[in-house]
């Protein structure tokens, strides 16, 4: 039995997890890079029973578990993987499993990104190493309003802590109601209500053909100049092109992001160089 461990960037899968029932039973395989061409996936996983990946790093479309007769089973950590072909992992008699999931992660990650972003935490660690000194003057949090876009296991926690920092909270989603709501210390307002009035908006949501794309050029818009973008939901649900444009234009203060369109983030990206953009590598 062969199995392939795909996208482990960090090299870590062997040590998180206790593997030692599979010894002299079957042969492992991690790779640590990334194959986006799925030509070249389909060459890699041909000789694999078992494929185990990292939520959605790589996607499997019917294209190409087509072209791999061999395999069994994919095991994914997390118990939602949009980019595994459900109905062709059936029909091809490929069975898909899950590992559990921990919200907690992603909950702390989005306040370090909100904390780093409001007040500027890299530039100032950055100036201390490059022989300066202070640079900027920080936000407060306290008295700010913070906008929830979901509030389910991850975005009520977010809530729940904003209100620790003395913040008002105001939340939406598309069947959100004002029970929801307050059972985690928001107060439930319309989609253009959240963008217009919070000075930070943080999304929470599950990438789906309902919300690909939910935050635009409109919503954008609204938003004051002062306020910051959070995201550490899934890429697409923010279009991209629009967040580029008003990060450019200075239109709102500055994003924090943890998750893109494309990963791992294409080397000549705008958000390499702009200096109003907290990015970390999908690591929440």
């Amino acid at each position: 039995m062969k199995i392939a461990i795909l996208d482990d960037y960090q090299n870590v899968a062997l040590e998180m997890a206790d593997w030692s029932a599979l010894s002299g039973r079957a042969e492992i395989t991690v790779f640590n890079d990334h194959v986006a061409d799925p030509f070249t996936l389909v060459e890699r996983l041909l000789p694999f029973d078992v494929v185990c990946l990292m939520r959605e790093r790589i996607p499997l479309p019917r294209g190409v578990l087509q072209h791999l007769p061999r395999l069994k089973l994919i095991a994914s950590t997390g118990s939602r993987n949009a980019s595994i072909d459900m109905g062709a992992a059936k029909e091809l008699g490929i069975t898909v499993t899950a590992t559990g999931y921990r919200s907690s992660p992603t909950i702390e990650l989005t306040w370090a990104l909100i904390l780093a972003s409001v007040r500027g935490i890299v530039q100032e660690n950055n100036s201390i190493r490059d022989g300066g000194w202070q640079r900027s003057v920080g936000q407060a949090l306290k008295g700010k309003i913070l906008g929830v876009v979901g509030l389910g296991n991850i975005g009520g926690q977010v809530a729940r802590i904003g209100l620790a920092f003395g913040m008002k909270i105001i939340a939406w989603s598309q069947h959100m109601t004002p029970e929801i709501a307050e059972a985690a210390g928001a107060t439930l307002v319309s989609k253009d209500e959240l963008f217009r009035q919070a000075d930070i908006v943080t999304i929470h949501l599950i990438l789906s053909g309902r919300t690909k794309g939910l935050v635009g050029a409109a919503e954008l818009g609204l938003m004051k100049p002062t306020s910051r973008l959070i995201n550490t939901s899934r890429g697409p649900i923010v279009h991209e092109a629009s967040l580029i444009k008003a990060l450019r234009s200075h239109a709102i203060a500055g994003a924090a992001i943890d998750v893109f369109d494309q990963e791992p983030l294409p080397v000549q990206h705008p958000f390499w160089s702009m200096d109003n953009v907290l990015a970390t590598p999908h690591i929440g």
